[in-house]
């Protein structure tokens, strides 16, 4: 009986003996390479807004009152999104700023433009210590309404201070600031809230 041999072949008809690879040795394999598959295309998606100085705005709409009327004319008989409460609070958001001279005060409404406001209330301070004053009076104004903004952003510098209500955003510039992000000039379509002329003497 002849011994058989390593490396060596079998009966006629069948092919050598697989080559035993090492642990450090790369064997190639024989056969063309496959192009790799190449991703199915996906559509960006668009970046989540986030609120801040830079970019004010909301994903997320504030829900309204429950119990809250469909929208009706106003009292100059034009139509609006907004709701009574969102309108009452610019109101007095604006009362307060002029109770520590605001100037420029406007109230723009928004509604139905937006998803995150029914009105914006903008304002110039005449320094940083005048915008903080007027964004802290704004504050103490509505507490004691029993309202509280959800975010105050802006405040140590005085630039521009945010104050977010819900449905009302409140925006208070220096003069440099509002014309450089021209919020009035964005907004050169939707409609202004009258202002009151004369601050109020109690809140």
């Amino acid at each position: 009986m002849t011994p058989k041999k390593h490396g060596g072949t079998r009966g006629s008809g069948e092919g050598a003996r697989p080559r035993i690879k090492s642990s450090h040795e790369k064997v190639l394999e024989p056969g063309p390479r496959r192009p790799k598959a190449k991703p199915a295309h996906k559509t960006p998606r668009p970046a989540t807004p986030r609120i801040g100085v830079g970019d004010h705005r909301r994903t997320v709409r504030k829900a309204r009152p429950a119990g809250e009327l469909p929208p009706q004319p106003d009292r100059d008989g034009a139509w609006s999104a907004a709701t009574d409460s969102a309108r009452e609070t610019a109101t007095a958001i604006a009362v307060a700023a002029l109770d520590k001279k605001a100037v420029g005060v406007e109230i723009l409404d928004v509604a139905g433009k937006v998803d995150y406001a029914d009105f914006l209330v903008i304002m110039t301070g005449r320094s940083d210590r005048h915008a903080q004053a007027l964004a802290q009076g704004i504050e103490e104004s509505l507490k004691r309404k029993g309202k509280r903004p959800v975010a105050v952003e802006g405040l140590p510098h005085g630039a521009w201070v945010l104050m977010d209500y819900g449905d009302v955003v409140v925006h208070v510039f220096q003069d440099e600031a509002r014309q450089l992000y021209d919020l009035d000039g964005l907004w050169l379509d939707a409609r202004r809230l009258p202002v009151p002329v004369e601050p109020s003497s109690q809140d």
